[in-house]
């Protein structure tokens, strides 16, 4: 039978090491910081809020700078004369514009009285919106919007918020929206209306490099680890594989604290380079899994066929042959098959991913080319994505042609 025991020999406190930990300072991202203070200025003089737009890529500090923000302004905003700030901070993932107009409107109820996300029209959820803002002690209200490129295709409520005040909407309380980003084409997808609303003040979050992410992971693992514990390549090696990768601190935070739990669990006394290597393959599955399942319906399905391809003998697989088996799967899964040209985009962009790699042949006298395809990644990581995605998951990458013949 396992023991479980407290004495952790690695970590001193692995929550430093988690998403969900602000430092009180942020390496690298003081000009960020100074930008969002400008930004914000306004606010603290009573003055109507700017909106402000955060983007960048995934695990460069937006979301941790914006709590670093808020608990400075809350800290801050109690020696303000006749200034009254609160946040209403929501994550919009999965969420339609409506749906998270309704999160809002609950954020400002006790839980016995939430509205459902259904039942109510949309002017309805709005205008309850309206008056909580009108009823609630405050001079000002900031919404906080984060992944807020979910709400692209509906962009409704990016548009009633800014202007709540301009359009009489909300008199007595200032209202302003703060939006977070990692899709840098976002923006352009947003009717005109809403941009110029919405984007009043950028900031731009860009990846870090590997003297930036050093400087985070020394912070971190001062806190997070026992005294001597770390061998002394361990950071900077850390810092200078995801450097060279994505730029993320979340993916350097990752690779450490996974390379403290492979020390713990093998029973060592030090984390070592060793250890690093192996949860930065650990991590690196664990981000392409995550790409898999964001990818359109469509474009899994076309990289689940090539993968079945290979898998069945066929190591590198023409557009046609890829089309056909296609066609098979949208028909078993309830999807519409797209056509042929659709398909070599959509190869396009898997290959650009690092998801395909393509061979290009000469036809020979008659001219022209021919592309052919074959698995960039281990089949089974693929299997394992489409295993989280429910309209998918019936699918197997252990299944073979003459199934679907």
């Amino acid at each position: 039978m396992p023991t479980f025991t407290q004495d952790d020999r690695i970590f001193r406190d692995e929550n430093v090491l988690q998403d969900d930990y602000t430092p009180k300072d942020l390496p690298a991202r003081e000009d960020e910081l100074e930008a969002y203070t400008n930004s914000l200025q306004p606010v603290v003089n009573g003055a109507s809020p700017r909106n402000i737009f955060v983007y960048g890529e995934t695990g460069t500090g937006k979301t941790v700078a914006t709590n670093r923000i808020i608990d400075d302004l809350n800290r801050d905003q109690k020696n303000f004369e006749d200034v009254e700030i609160k946040f209403v901070k929501i994550n919009c993932k999965d969420l339609t514009s409506y749906q998270a107009g309704v999160h809002l409107v609950n954020e400002f109820r006790e839980p016995s009285n939430h509205i459902n996300s259904t039942g109510h029209s949309r002017a309805d959820v709005n205008n309850k919106l309206w008056t909580h803002l009108e009823e609630i002690d405050a001079t000002h209200v900031l919404f906080v919007l984060d992944e807020i490129d979910s709400l692209s295709e509906d962009d409704d409520l990016l548009y009633q918020i800014p202007r709540a005040n301009a359009n009489a909407k909300v008199e007595g309380t200032k209202v302003g929206l703060i939006g977070i980003s990692n899709n840098f084409t976002f923006r352009q997808n947003l009717s005109a209306r809403v941009q110029s609303s919405l984007c009043e003040d950028e900031i731009h979050f860009a990846p870090y490099d590997a003297n930036q992410l050093t400087a985070i992971l020394k912070q971190r693992s001062e806190k997070a680890f026992s005294d001597g514990v770390l061998e002394e390549g361990v950071v900077p090696l850390t810092a200078g594989l995801v450097a060279q990768d994505t730029g993320s601190a979340r993916n350097a935070l990752d690779i450490l604290y996974r390379a403290g739990t492979i020390a713990r669990n093998e029973n060592n006394d030090v984390v070592t380079e060793n250890h690093v290597r192996q949860a930065m393959d650990a991590v690196e599955n664990g981000l392409i899994k995550d790409e898999i399942r964001a990818l359109p319906t469509q474009a899994q399905l076309v990289i689940y066929t090539v993968a079945v391809l290979n898998q069945s003998g066929q190591n590198q697989v023409t557009k046609k042959e890829i089309h056909r088996l296609y066609k098979k799967f949208c028909k078993r899964t309830g999807v519409n098959a797209k056509s042929q040209r659709t398909i070599h985009n959509k190869l396009s962009k898997l290959q650009l991913k690092g998801f395909l790699n393509v061979t290009e042949e000469n036809k020979g006298r008659g001219g022209g080319k021919r592309y052919k395809y074959e698995l960039g990644v281990d089949a089974d990581l693929i299997n394992d994505a489409l295993q989280d995605t429910p309209r998918l998951r019936d699918l197997s990458t252990n299944s073979t042609i003459s199934q679907f013949s």
